[in-house]
């Protein structure tokens, strides 16, 4: 064994290692296969042996060629990893070492020598070998990549050679060659886009102008101080100090001095390198397109600072302080210094990117990067401006301290308080008041106060302790012990310190609906207020506004106005109260002021109101007498002018935007001054008002839905009200029926209030309803102005397909304006239509590759590509298809003479005129080229010649007989078959072919030609047509035509249903009807915006693997067998593919294939990596079609023969298509490297794998899968890169800690290679959420202009991506008096609808929101915002201002839409296009999709109280502040009022009728009922059932697809009780939302994306609906049935009964909807086991460690959890609402027979005696229970023996003495269980009060028994349907319906009988 003594032994280590090593061997054998597996992966070593990885790979790659050098590299490896940690205290290091120790002691018998009889000769000729043919060999031959590699592995080689050869042995030439390497190995290293220091093979990409142009320019560093470091941080200034000795002029650049200069670190600086020249080489393509100067452009570099700079000059600005990024020159010296000019810009875009790629979690602060490059900027002036001069190269005095220094001295101080803020939030179960989230520590950076910090930044200052952890200790100071506070940072007497919270607090409390939105609420309170006094008025018409008394009496809304700005003002100070510590001065002083007038106001306008009232009294009375003499009409009025000055000064500036856009934007203390009582200055939010076009636009659309909402509530909701009020307070006395203890009370104010709070609720809530109608209707005028639903079917297309080519090259071709102008030709229309077939082709084969279409579908939809040879546009074959058969049946048929009469017939149809010439022309071509004898061409040529000239002469019928065409129709059919034919036989072809070719002449001549004897001479000796050229199909124009000809003479019927996919046809129409819709003209790509796509990724599935296809579920059904019933066309179409003959053959031979095949059809990772990497395959042909010539165009480049690449599974590439097309022809490759070189500069894709580093080492087996997946896509796709965060344990300062890096990885050979690592200053995912963390991450390796944010569970389509280079323009376009946009949505498809009637539900709704909901909200509402979705971020614009979500823990739980709030208020535009579109899945099961709800519900309740929303709808203007409310939380919280409104409805007919004031009003005759209660709450009803969800989708549906189908879909989905999924959903949004709102308990909730729709346990429904939908569902109920037994009014109102159904309805639903939607819900056996499930799962004892679906206990605790953490608000409120329950005990009991009618409050008191009593009773059983029941059996039986006859005995005394009656039993139920379950939430929210008094247990029984009731009552319907089979087979029916339509079989899918694989 090799030694590290460096002597050539073959011993074994010494033994004491090898016991010591090998003693404790647990996981794997080395020895096995599995263990040599494991051991030789650098995946396994362990983190804090990382760096012998690369002498592993080694080991690896070299084993094949020589077994004993990879031997001494692995003893080499353990060498290394022994030295380090030679106790093996390391994670996992012991285990590792016996591994490997195992494996080398056999290894080292196994290997033998090949090139030397000892080690260090083997290993040393071996280098040498290597050398010459790896890397001497390769310097010319071979890639960068591939040299890189060759590099490395030389590098570890002579690594592992020193330690086996001793130092004195190592041969001279060896040692030099080393030398060479390590001096050359800095030009071969891994990159990524661009091979900036490689050697090797010239790269095509380096060799673009604009390249060299910028690597140009940064590499002039000549005039630059000579870098110069100080090792330590104090060190002085001395001659010791040194120049780094890596530094070389020529080999360096800015961003490498910036690294000596301020301690960046290399990964960083290498990254940025390459972020910053691809930036200026793309700004440069597009400021000189036609230009090859290689010389930088100055406006290149202005353009990229002016954009990442625009931040920080606004942030100095905002503080007024002088940035330091513009330079001045003079005229004179202008030329002179534009070069230094260039140089200083450069310096600081390096300087500012290389802060922000190291900055890590801190890039959610951009204003603190601002201060950070503010002061890095003075050091850099510092630098540049000392007294050195160029020329004397004297040095800098420096504070560098060596790399990373930049991250440990200013980062990390930063990130550490982060995260201890982020501790502090204890996983959101924290107050957000007691913790700073990111907004509040980037906000620090917002006040002036921020340069209190320093720089260096001084780490006593209040930004660094403001986190302190605070202990006391105590002491003594005297006798007298002391308590002081003692900081455990700094162990320093503590100092109060400012408080977490800056500029906005965000407290739980619905308040801040109000806060938020107070305009609105004002505005809709006070119209109520003046609709009311209107309608009160003698005449209730509105025309009574003119009277004056009735104006008066308006004129009172101006008091209940200042009342709302007094409640505004208080709640101003209250909420943000804990935030005051960090406000401005001014900013408290205008709160406090604010006050103060609004307090003022209060008083003064009743005042006023009071003394010009006459004959007042009461309170008006009051006031009057207080103003005395102030009497004066006037007084009032002039009171009312002075309130509304600021409001008509903002209407002012609301009708001048741009002016008040300048005034809140400018910097000039005046204005500010000015505009400080209105908006305070603040540095987001300011000037987002829109142009004035926009602003009309939804002013008008507002005003109109206002009018109509104001209308409707005066009408229906209002006037018909106002006279039974009238009535009910003008009745005397009432008899009530209870014990009330307000008799007295005046105008029976109770009623009035049971009345009219649910009408007042619905008028808050209807605007919803309006602005669901107005939207759609809107969205649709404005979808079919885009043209949207031109093409809605195949049958469109077809008679639209002639304009397809030409709206293709307007749109998607790139043309001058010259060319635009210039008239077109028909050399035009054929490049055109060229151009269009290249494209139209490629579509077609991806959709062919996806199975979507079959081999025939996929001839029939090609577009051939124009050809010289043929006069006619070759249209596709599926618009020709049967034209030929007709004509030939036409023209055999036709008896006339007349050939204008059957020409005539046949130009009726263009199509079949164009087929019938091109057959005519392409027969001719085919026959010519077939033909090798001019004598026989020439016969040929004559025939043609007799054709032509009898069509001249209209002779054509008299010289040709039309009946033998169907003749030689066949025999040309059997020519075209001869020709494709596969015989290998040249003899037997040529012969087959010669015999078809004899007889159509023969025909042709005899036959069909009247004259055509005399054509062919005949001559026995030498018959004619025998020499033909059978290489013929060698030629792919040649088959081409073969093959198109065949196509037109055989499809004899129509291919109208061509295809036959219903997704093929949804592509196909789309991209088409896109074509015409509005959209920017496309540049050419080497101009165009380049662009990243960004995919988050954790843990989900990349790919499916053979077990989890074959794996089966409950019901016995595999994924591929349900797949293969859901999509039964498209596996017809895989299996033709693949060439396999059946299933088994498929899964036998194909499995790889098979697999992503299923996984395509998934919600994998796979999928969206294919999706995303067409925008490369589209940009490499349109790169192509860019730069070629017409000529290549037209002629060049051929079709793709019939059958090319079917053999090709889905494991390959998407290149294979284009792979193929190579092969056909040679001379063109569209993928040559140029073509490549500008693809590779514009399109940049990154999937952050968070977690691959920790899959790579994992020992669980579906973490390493998913790991080998995500390998195996970067090896399919070379330009995919991974980025994920690496976890290493390193040793620092003597202890092992976690070390975290960001690392990129590129698919190498055969494994990943690194590309760059960027160490973090700590666990960048434990701050904030985890979806934005891990997009944060990795946004650093982006690159472009653009960025796409594409989620885990999209998809994309080529055809689409033809129409990427379009969007992008939008951000370039001109766009008149708008701001440009930084965000562009982008409509989705939602592929996930055909799975269930569920899934169809869902996929309507989203599709509705992702269309026509968007559409509306960027046009023209303009408060579109980022929802998750493919939307493309203005990529710089959003680096600089925090990134492209947010994620602060729970507040940003929603991250996407607070990216869209952030952009707004910085100044950003989002816009909405829907010409392209992606695809995306979504949840298809019950129980998935309200986890989905619940999480989006539980993010808007985090919304509701988020700054963001706070600060848009305080500045937006009041029109777009609607908007903003009721397209984001307002629609919640209606959710919520509409649920609400029902409780309020119910419970107040339960109080009119428990009090017996129903029956009073009802009895006396002055009234006639008020049936305007109920039409008024029909309303609300249209809202619960989900109708407004179902508006939006029948109008999109409609416009896309035609109303009759929109019509047909509504009705399918009401059959499919779609109303009942809505109204459940309501239910979800309601809950989760207010509960959110009011605890907390906001987090993410993973919903999970499986295929099969399985049967969810009733236990798992309890616990998942129990308290969102059942308790509410029940409580509901009891209502109902309270009011139906007590109550007797309204039977005869249709209205009443509407609404009362529309109740009961919304109870079934939430009661029994989770049931219905679940598979198999209504299967008895499955009942049976649902009911054995839950029973034991009721019964199981919870405990510690005990899971929440294991035990009811465990549950139950976890669904008090927001308990825990609430506020004493929160517990208060919970107790508040909880007393509404004991309601229906006291009014049931005044109602029992056994009261006697009795309304003394000793009847009540009596219940409860009763209720305690029971109590009593079950606590005695529950307690005898425990103490008896195991030892004391007798004693417990006694026990309850005398409990029960105690029980009968006082029933008897009760029924036969006191009166009691059945019907009391009964009633008592219904009175006593809600007061138990009053109880029981009164004590939950007590627990720890009842904890302590010993009564929790008892708590908990009592629930328990509650549990078992509620179960019981919910579980007995499904019992009972379940006896019935004919309900679960209409079930099945009814949930999958959607695929039975397309041969689903789902009833046997569900029953577990499956099919033979072969049927």
């Amino acid at each position: 064994m090799a030694s590290s003594s460096g002597t050539a032994s073959d011993k074994l280590p010494p033994k004491s290692l090898s016991r010591r090593m090998t003693r404790n061997v647990t996981m794997i054998d080395g020895t096995t296969e599995e263990g040599r597996a494991r051991i030789d992966s650098e995946t396994d070593v362990p983190s804090s042996m990382a760096f012998i990885g690369p002498v592993l790979r080694v080991a690896n790659e070299i084993e094949p060629e020589n077994p004993r050098v990879a031997y001494l590299c692995r003893f080499h490896a353990f060498e290394k990893v022994h030295n380090m940690d030679p106790t093996s205290v390391g994670r996992g290091v012991r285990q590792f070492k016996t591994y490997l120790l195992s494996r080398l002691e056999k290894e080292d018998n196994e290997t033998e020598r090949k090139l030397s009889s000892s080690d260090p000769g083997e290993i040393q000729k071996f280098y040498r070998r290597f050398y010459e043919e790896k890397v001497r060999e390769g310097q010319i031959k071979r890639k960068p990549e591939e040299m890189a590699k060759n590099y490395q592995t030389a590098s570890v080689l002579y690594e592992v050679l020193k330690t086996v050869v001793p130092p004195d042995k190592i041969d001279p030439e060896v040692r030099g060659l080393a030398k060479e390497i390590e001096h050359r190995k800095p030009h071969y290293r891994n990159y990524n886009i661009l091979p900036l220091h490689a050697g090797g093979a010239s790269s095509a990409i380096m060799g673009l102008p604009e390249i060299k142009a910028a690597v140009g320019a940064l590499h002039k560093v000549d005039n630059l101080p000579k870098p110069r470091i100080n090792p330590e941080r104090n060190a002085p200034d001395t001659d010791e100090n040194f120049m780094p000795e890596e530094w070389n002029e020529s080999s360096h650049d800015l961003l490498d001095w910036l690294r000596l200069a301020f301690g960046f670190q290399k990964g960083n600086v290498r990254n940025q390198r390459e972020h910053l020249i691809l930036l200026l080489a793309n700004i440069e393509m597009r400021n000189k397109p036609h230009g090859h100067s290689t010389q930088l452009d100055n406006d290149t570099i202005v353009k990229l600072s002016d954009k990442i700079f625009k931040n920080y000059i606004s942030w100095c600005k905002y503080l007024r302080i002088p940035y330091k990024t513009r330079f001045s020159w003079t005229a004179e010296n202008r030329q002179l210094n534009q070069q230094l000019n260039q140089q200083l810009e450069l310096l600081y875009i390096g300087l500012y990117l290389l802060i922000w790629g190291e900055a890590s979690n801190i890039r959610f602060m951009p204003e603190c990067i601002c201060y950070i490059f503010h002061n890095m900027t003075d050091e850099l002036h510092g630098i540049l401006n000392s007294n050195v001069h160029s020329v004397t190269g004297a040095h800098f005095k420096q504070m560098y301290h060596g790399e990373e220094s930049f991250l440990t001295e200013v980062i990390t101080p930063i990130y550490k308080v982060m995260r201890k803020e982020a501790e502090r939030n204890k996983r959101g179960t924290v107050s957000h008041s007691k913790w700073g989230n990111y907004d509040d520590l980037n906000e620090y950076f917002w006040s002036n106060k921020c340069f209190k910090l320093g720089w260096p930044m001084e780490r006593k200052a209040d930004f660094f302790v403001r986190s302190e952890e605070i202990y006391d200790k105590v002491s003594l100071r005297g006798n007298t012990p002391v308590t002081t506070r003692y900081s455990k940072d700094s162990d320093q007497p503590y100092k109060r310190r400012r408080k977490p919270k800056t500029n906005f607090v965000e407290v739980r409390t619905f308040w801040h609906l109000f806060r938020s939105f107070d305009r609105m609420w004002i505005f809709f309170i006070l119209a109520f207020q003046a609709m009311v006094i209107i309608a009160w008025s003698p005449s209730g018409s509105l025309t009574a506004v003119f009277d004056q008394d009735v104006f008066k009496n308006v004129l009172s809304i101006f008091i209940t106005a200042a009342i709302l700005n007094f409640l505004q003002a208080t709640l101003d100070i209250l909420l943000s109260w804990k935030a005051w510590g960090s406000m401005r001065v001014t900013q408290i002083v205008r709160y406090l002021l604010k006050f103060a007038v609004a307090a003022a106001w209060v008083v003064v306008l009743p005042i006023g109101y009071s003394s010009s009232v006459q004959n007042p009294t009461g309170l008006v009375k009051y006031f009057s007498n207080w103003v005395g003499n102030w009497q004066s009409q006037s007084f009032y009025s002039f009171a009312i002018a002075i309130y509304l000055i600021p409001n008509i000064l903002a209407v002012l500036l609301f009708m001048v935007p741009l002016l008040r856009k300048s005034m809140e934007r400018s910097n000039w203390r005046i204005i500010t001054l000015v505009m400080w009582w209105a908006q305070p200055k603040l540095y987001v939010g300011r000037g987002m008002h829109e142009d004035v076009f926009s602003l009309l636009k939804y002013t008008l659309f507002w005003i109109l839905l206002l009018i109509s909402k104001l209308a409707f509530s005066f009408y229906v909701e209002i006037m018909p009200l106002i006279g039974p009020t009238k009535m009910i307070t003008g009745m005397s006395s009432v008899n009530y029926e209870w014990h009330e203890f307000f008799p007295n009370v005046k105008h029976n104010i109770g009623v009035i209030v049971s009345i009219w709070a649910p009408i007042v609720l619905v008028y808050f809530m209807d605007t919803q309803i309006w602005y669901a109608i107005f939207s759609t209707v809107v969205g649709g005028i404005h979808g079919a102005f885009n043209h949207l639903g031109e093409i809605q079917t195949l049958g469109m297309l077809r008679s639209r397909f002639e304009a397809v080519p030409l709206a293709f090259s307007e749109h998607l071709v790139p043309s001058t304006k010259e060319e635009r102008k210039r008239k077109h030709t028909e050399d035009d229309e054929r490049k055109n239509i060229a151009k269009f077939s290249h494209a139209w082709n490629l579509f077609i084969s991806s959709l062919r590759e996806e199975d979507l279409i079959s081999n025939k579908e996929k001839d029939l939809l090609f577009v051939p590509y124009s050809s010289g040879d043929i006069t006619v546009v070759q249209w596709p074959p599926f618009l020709l298809a049967s034209k030929i058969p007709i004509a030939l049946d036409m023209a055999k048929d036709f008896k006339s003479k007349d050939d204008d009469e059957l020409f005539n017939k046949i130009k009726y149809d263009p199509y079949m005129l164009s087929a019938v010439r091109e057959c005519h022309e392409t027969l001719r071509d085919i026959l010519l080229e077939l033909l090798k004898d001019d004598d026989e061409k020439s016969i040929v040529k004559a025939i043609y010649q007799r054709v032509e000239n009898s069509i001249g002469n209209n002779t054509f019928l008299y010289d040709f007989k039309m009946s033998e065409l169907p003749q030689l129709s066949k025999l040309l059919e059997n020519l075209l078959n001869s020709l494709k034919s596969d015989i290998e036989d040249v003899s037997v072809y040529r012969t087959e072919i010669i015999k078809v070719l004899q007889d159509i002449m023969e025909i042709t001549t005899q036959d069909i030609m009247s004259d055509g004897h005399g054509i062919i001479m005949i001559d026995k000796a030498n018959p004619k047509f025998t020499n033909i050229n059978s290489n013929l199909m060698e030629n792919i124009s040649s088959m081409e035509k073969v093959v198109r000809l065949h196509l037109l003479l055989t499809v004899k019927e129509s291919a109208i249903n061509v295809p036959m996919n219903l997704d093929a046809r949804r592509r196909i129409t789309f991209f088409a009807n896109s074509l015409f819709m509005n959209m920017p003209r496309a540049p050419k790509v080497c101009n165009m915006q380049s662009f990243s796509v960004l995919t988050p990724y954790y843990r989900e599935d990349v790919l499916y693997s053979e077990d989890e296809l074959k794996k089966e579920n409950e019901d016995g059904i595999t994924v591929l067998f349900y797949l293969q019933k859901i999509y039964p066309d498209e596996w017809r179409n895989f299996l033709e593919r693949i060439h396999a003959e059946n299933d088994e053959k498929a899964i036998k031979e194909h499995m790889d294939s098979v697999r992503h095949w299923v996984s395509y059809r998934g919600q994998t990772l796979s999928r969206t990596v294919r999706g995303m990497m067409y925008y490369r395959q589209a940009l490499e042909l349109q790169s192509f079609l860019d730069v070629a010539e017409d000529r290549v165009i037209l002629d060049g480049f051929r079709n793709i023969p019939p059958d090319i690449n079917y053999q090709h599974s889905n494991s390959q590439p998407k290149t294979n298509i284009l792979d193929g097309l190579r092969k056909i022809s040679p001379d063109i490759n569209y993928r040559d490297p140029l073509t490549q070189a500008i693809t590779d500069i514009k399109f940049t894709y990154v999937v952050s794998c968070q977690i691959y580093g920790a899959q790579k080492r994992s020992p669980d087996r579906r973490d390493r899968i998913c790991y080998e997946n995500i390998l195996n896509l970067m090896l399919m796709y070379p330009s995919l890169r991974v980025a994920y965060i690496d976890e290493r344990d390193e040793e620092v300062k003597g202890k092992h800690t976690k070390v975290y890096y960001s690392v990129l990885v590129r698919g190498g050979d055969k494994l990943d290679e690194e590309i760059y690592r960027i160490k973090l200053p700590g666990s960048p995912t434990v701050i904030g959420e985890g979806k934005p963390e891990n997009q944060n991450h990795a946004i650093i390796f982006t690159r472009g202009e653009a960025l796409q944010t594409i989620d885990m569970n999209q998809d994309n389509y080529l055809e689409e991506a033809f129409k990427m280079r379009n969007v992008l323009e939008e951000f370039v376009e001109h766009h008149l008096m708008q701001r440009k946009p930084t965000i562009l949505g982008l409509r989705e498809h939602i592929f996930t609808g055909s799975v269930s009637s569920l899934a169809w539900f869902m996929s309507n709704q989203e599709t509705s929101f992702v269309t026509i909901g968007q559409r509306v909200l960027a046009n023209p509402l303009k408060v579109r915002f980022h929802y998750g979705h493919p939307d493309v971020f203005d990529r710089i614009f959003h680096i600089t201002r925090g990134g492209i979500s947010k994620a602060s823990k729970t507040i940003n739980l929603s991250e996407d839409i607070f990216s869209g709030f952030n952009s707004t208020l910085r100044g950003g535009n989002v816009t909405h296009h829907e010409y392209m579109q992606v695809g995306k899945g979504r949840d298809v099961g019950m129980n998935q999709i309200s986890t989905f709800e619940a999480k989006v519900a539980n993010g808007n309740g985090e919304q509701t109280l988020s700054r963001d929303v706070y600060r848009l709808g305080r500045r937006f203007d009041f029109y777009r502040m609607l908007s903003f409310y009721f397209t984001t939380v307002g629609f919640y919280f209606s959710s919520m009022v509409t649920v609400l409104t029902v409780y309020v409805f119910l419970y107040g007919r339960l109080y009119l009728v428990m009090s017996g004031l129903e029956r009073a009003i009802l009895e006396d005759p002055t009234i006639h009922g008020t049936k305007s209660l109920e039409a008024a709450l029909a309303s609300q009803s249209v809202f619960q059932i989900g109708l407004l969800l179902v508006l939006p989708m029948v109008m999109e549906v409609g416009l896309e697809r035609g109303f009759r189908t929109a019509l047909g879909e509504f009705i399918i989905m009401q059959l499919q009780l779609a109303s009942v999924f809505f109204t459940f959903q309501l239910g979800t949004k309601a809950h989760y939302y207010g509960r959110t709102i009011l605890h907390g308990g906001a987090k993410y909730r993973p919903t999970g994306r499986g295929f099969v729709v399985f049967h969810a346990k009733f236990a798992e429904n309890y616990r998942l609906y129990s308290r969102s939908h059942f308790v509410k569902g029940l409580e509901l109920a009891i209502l109902l049935v309270v009011y139906e037994v007590y109550g007797h009014t309204y039977r005869s109102s249709k209205v009443y009964l509407f609404v009362t159904f529309s109740m009961w309805f919304l109870v079934a639903s939430w009661l029994f909807a989770p049931f219905i939607f679940n598979p198999s819900g209504f299967e008895w056996q499955k009942t049976v086991d649902d009911w054995t499930d839950w029973k034991r799962w009721m019964g199981n004892r919870g405990g510690i460690g005990i899971q929440t679906d294991m035990s009811w206990e465990s549950w139950w605790d976890g669904e008090q959890d927001h308990l825990k953490y609430t506020d004493i608000f929160g517990r208060v409120l919970e107790i508040i609402l909880a007393l509404r329950f004991l309601l229906f005990q006291y009014g049931i009991v005044y109602h029992l027979n056994i009261a006697h009618h009795s309304k003394s409050v000793l009847v009540y008191g009596l219940s409860w005696l009763v209720m305690l009593t029971v109590l009593l009773v079950l606590k005695m059983v529950s307690m005898g229970r425990r103490k008896f029941g195991t030892d004391f059996q007798l004693m417990f039986r006694i026990l309850k023996g005398l409990l029960f006859f105690g029980f009968v005995s006082v029933m008897a005394v009760l029924f036969f003495v006191c009166g009691l009656t059945i019907s009391d039993v009964f009633a008592s139920i219904l009175g006593f269980m809600p007061t138990g379950w009053a109880i029981l939430l009164i004590g939950q929210v007590c627990k720890p009060l009842l904890r302590a008094i010993g009564f929790w247990d008892s708590i908990k029984e009592l629930a328990r028994a509650y549990e078992y009731v509620m179960g019981i009552i919910i579980f007995m319907p499904v019992v009972v349907l379940s006896w019935f089979p004919f309900v679960s087979e209409f079930q099945t029916r009814l949930l999958f319906n959607q695929a039975f339509s397309r041969g689903l079989q789902i009833s046997r899918i569900l029953a577990g009988r499956k099919d033979s694989p072969s049927s």
